[in-house]
């Protein structure tokens, strides 16, 4: 029979995966939560997990957190944009997605930022790379943290089950 701490710790885990991409969905702390509830509830009979893996798989899932959070801002910070920019269009994309979903956290964000820079002075041709380097980021940020979380899930895996 599979402990039921096992089944939570695996499912936080798996919830990390899927939440790198869902929005809004905190997919780092997810799973770092599943390796800590493993660690510290796991009965004496289940596998160790070391606590050096405990940190280890930790420091991926904040950098998992950290790729989600600045993902964005510092690709349209590469691509020119004004920090106000950057906080306008964060601020968007979190309103837009309740009100249009997913879909407007893009849409949102490319609006904002394109306008926000337009208001600021910059030509369109300035604006709309503002605008495609932050999207980019979004998306490549959600690409990363896939790999992160997954790295996570998988290393847990083979260090618990393998090992």
């Amino acid at each position: 029979m599979v402990d039921p701490v096992v089944l939570v710790a695996l499912a936080l885990l798996v919830a990390g995966v899927v939440g790198s991409v869902v929005p809004i969905v905190p997919a780092g702390p997810l799973s770092v939560a599943g390796v800590l509830v493993y660690y510290v509830l796991a009965p004496p009979s289940a596998p160790t997990l070391g606590l050096g893996w405990v940190i280890v798989f930790t420091l991926v899932g904040l950098t998992a957190f950290a790729v989600e959070h600045l993902g964005g801002p510092l690709a349209s910070k590469a691509g020119g944009a004004e920090p106000v920019t950057m906080v306008a269009a964060g601020l968007a994309s979190l309103v837009l997605l309740f009100v249009v979903g997913p879909l407007g956290i893009l849409v949102g964000t490319v609006g904002v930022v394109f306008a926000a820079e337009l208001r600021a002075g910059k030509a369109p041709g300035e604006a709309a790379r503002a605008a495609a380097f932050t999207v980019a980021g979004m998306l490549a940020s959600s690409v990363a943290q896939l790999a992160l979380t997954l790295s996570i899930l998988a290393g847990f895996v083979v260090v618990v089950f393998v090992f």
